[in-house]
This record gives C-alpha cells, sequence and structure tokens, in this order.
C-alpha cells in the first residue's frame, strides 16, 4: 500500500513538474525600452518690461523681447539668441553666439563656456564733432560694443526644493572698451507648491582700465555691485511668469560715465536710470524637441 502511494506520488510529480518549470522558466518578456537619442534642441523666448543685464537696462528702461534657440548633444551644447535693445551705438539688437558644455555628476551641475555678444550694425556715439545746443560734447562708446566673454556655473540641489549656485565670467575687452570685466554671482532657489519658486542673486562686477577713448579720456570703470530677487511660477514646465526686483549701488552719475546714456548726454545733466532700482515682469516660453507631444 505504500509503495502504491509512493508511486502515484512520483507520477504526479512527473506530469506536473514540468508544467511547473514551464511556468518558473517563461516569465513575459518586457519590451526593450526605446533607444534615447543624444541630440536635443532647446528654443523659446520672452518678453519683458525691460531688459536688464546684471543690473544695467540694455533697453532704455523700455520693453524688449527675446528668442533663441539651442542644439544639445550630451552635455555639448552651442545656440544663439536675440535681444531687442536700445544702446548708445544704435545696433538693431544685441545677438549672442555662445557654446559649451554642461556636465552633470549627481546633483551638481557644472556648465563652461563662452559667450560673444554681436552687436550690428553700429555708429559711435560722439559729440565732439556737431554739438547740439545744450547737450555734453565728447565721445561716449567705443567704436564696436561687440566682445567675448567665458564663463564657469555650478549649481546643487541640496534638496528636491533647493537649489545653490555660483558663476564666474571673464571679458577680456567688456563692451568694446578695452577694460577687462570679471563678474561674479552667488544665487539660489527655492521651489514652492503649485509650481511657484523664489529666487535671488548677489553679485559683482570689476572692471579694469578702458583703452578706446584716448590718452588722457581713458578712465576706470567703476565696480559695482547687483542683486536681484523674485518670485516666478512655471505652467508645465514651459510657460514661466517672472516678478523680479533689480539693484545695484551706483549712482545716477557713476551709472551715466559706464553707459553713455544719450538721454544725460543731449539734456547736459551727466547722469543715467538706467542702473537704477527697477521691478521686471517676464514672460517666458521654453520648449525642448524630446519633450514635444506631438513631434
Amino acid at each position: 500500500m505504500a509503495r502504491m502511494t509512493i508511486l502515484a506520488g512520483l507520477m504526479a510529480m512527473t506530469f506536473a513538474g514540468p508544467a511547473l518549470a514551464a511556468d518558473a522558466a517563461a516569465p513575459a518578456v518586457p519590451a526593450a525600452p526605446a533607444a534615447t537619442s543624444p541630440w536635443d534642441f532647446a528654443f523659446g523666448g520672452k518678453v519683458m518690461t525691460d531688459d536688464n543685464f546684471r543690473g544695467i537696462s540694455q533697453s532704455a528702461r523700455g520693453p524688449s523681447f527675446n528668442a533663441y534657440g539651442e542644439l544639445r548633444y550630451n552635455w555639448l551644447y552651442a545656440g544663439a539668441s536675440y535681444w531687442y535693445t536700445k544702446l548708445p551705438t544704435a545696433p538693431i539688437g544685441e545677438i549672442d553666439l555662445y557654446g559649451g558644455i554642461r556636465p552633470v555628476f549627481g546633483n551638481l551641475t557644472l556648465d563652461l563656456g563662452f559667450m560673444y555678444y554681436l552687436y550690428t550694425p553700429q555708429t559711435q556715439f560722439r559729440t565732439d564733432i556737431v554739438t547740439p545746443p545744450g547737450a555734453l560734447s565728447g565721445v561716449w562708446s567705443p567704436r564696436n560694443f561687440s566682445f567675448w566673454e567665458f564663463y564657469g556655473k555650478a549649481g546643487y540641489d541640496f534638496t528636491p526644493q533647493l537649489n545653490v549656485g555660483a558663476a564666474l565670467y571673464y571679458a577680456p575687452s567688456w563692451l568694446g572698451t578695452g577694460a577687462s570685466g570679471t563678474y561674479g554671482e552667488l544665487n539660489a532657489k527655492y521651489k514652492l507648491p503649485n509650481d511657484f519658486a523664489i529666487s535671488g542673486a548677489l553679485g559683482h562686477y570689476w572692471f579694469g582700465t578702458t583703452s578706446v577713448f584716448g590718452p588722457g579720456n581713458d578712465f576706470k570703470i567703476k565696480d559695482y555691485l547687483y542683486w536681484n530677487a523674485g518670485v516666478s511660477w512655471t505652467y508645465n514646465e514651459t510657460v514661466t511668469l517672472d516678478l523680479r526686483y533689480h539693484g545695484t549701488n551706483l549712482s545716477p552719475g557713476n551709472c551715466f560715465v559706464t553707459t553713455g546714456d544719450p538721454r544725460g548726454v543731449f539734456t547736459g545733466t551727466p547722469k543715467s536710470s538706467w542702473c537704477g532700482h527697477s521691478i521686471v515682469a517676464t514672460l517666458s516660453v521654453d520648449l525642448q524637441w524630446s519633450k514635444l507631444p506631438m513631434r
């Protein structure tokens, strides 16, 4: 009787075993993940109540707009952007040509690159030949504002909400003046609920001495502090509304010497409001080809 029971058990294992083994050995094969292209393209633009560049208005305190495109390959990138400006040499705007590398190591993001600020066409701003009545006489700008700048940036995510960063920029001839320009900045951003965020920055500009105005007319450009703070709201990671306060410690007189503001020249009062405290509203749209829903 015991033999029959053992035999029955062995037969049951014989017939059931292959089926159980087959069930265990043939799990569902997951679909292969789609290959991610190393190429991408970012593009967008913004409109703003003032084009404020490190505390100094580039649009004579008036509204401005920007458009850009950036090609990316893994960590490498290159791009171009246009800014509407109102500057003393009267270019049609500022065209930025740039490129670099953005390596990412965990929570740390680095950005090393260069930018060429192109202003064209340009007319040197001077009133020493024909001086309008009541205007100041002199040469108020280089012949060409275009210049190179090299930069290094770092940002670290201390938490999913908090990012703290630093940046350093160097221009051998700032705005074509022949004076070096070095700008350092500390910044931070904290994400709030409902896609809001607060952010701010504190920076300092160190300048050299100009070399394009001639003996007796060249001067040491005034160093200055710059700061900003603001609040933003972003929709679907693409559209951002930003309201920001900008300020510097440049006096109206020092601002005029730094910028050559035509308003101060033609009124005969060597002062400028381009570096004063201001509140700027900006609407931005930033898109990536890889994230477009209908590409």
